[in-house]
């Protein structure tokens, strides 16, 4: 009976241990999709300034342009509903001016798409780690320490 009741503990602490062990890699890749999202909705604002900045808009699109670039670039990631304000309201700016000038179409259609990616990666990868800090064996042993818990990034594109 006393070897059963250790290999059972031991299993359960081999399975506890193999869990932790995953959530910390996925808090890892949370962090990550975060950094990748970071730098493409930086690109993207860059991109949408030095286009507000060539002469091939007229001055109201690039004023509007430029204003929700700079909106965007200095939203305060503290509250990230403010960042996920900035970056839409970037986003409704791009569709609203009609930024379909032949060179800068493309590569302004390509931030925008590896912002979308990188958005849906961030997220799908916040999902699976609040999947398996919900399960009864994260919260009782507390396997995910004092980490907070990851959110989703909802964005307009």
């Amino acid at each position: 009976m006393l070897v059963a009741v250790g290999l059972v503990l031991l299993l359960v602490g081999a399975y506890a241990s193999w869990t932790a062990g995953r959530l910390d890699r996925l808090h890892h890749r949370v962090d990550l999709a975060r950094a990748a999202l970071e730098t493409e909705l930086a690109r993207r604002s860059a991109l949408v300034a030095e286009l507000a900045g060539s002469d091939v808009l007229d001055p109201a699109s690039a004023l509007l342009l430029v204003d929700a670039a700079h909106r965007a670039r200095a939203a305060s990631l503290d509250p990230i509903e403010d960042r996920e304000q900035a970056e839409s309201a970037l986003t409704r700016a791009i569709h609203a001016t009609g930024t379909d000038i032949e060179p800068w179409s493309a590569e302004l259609s390509l931030a925008m798409r590896r912002v979308q990616l990188a958005r849906r990666f961030h997220n799908d990868v916040v999902v699976s780690t609040r999947d398996l800090r919900r399960r009864r064996i994260v919260t009782w042993f507390r396997l995910a320490g004092h980490a907070p818990m990851p959110t989703t990034i909802e964005l307009e594109d």
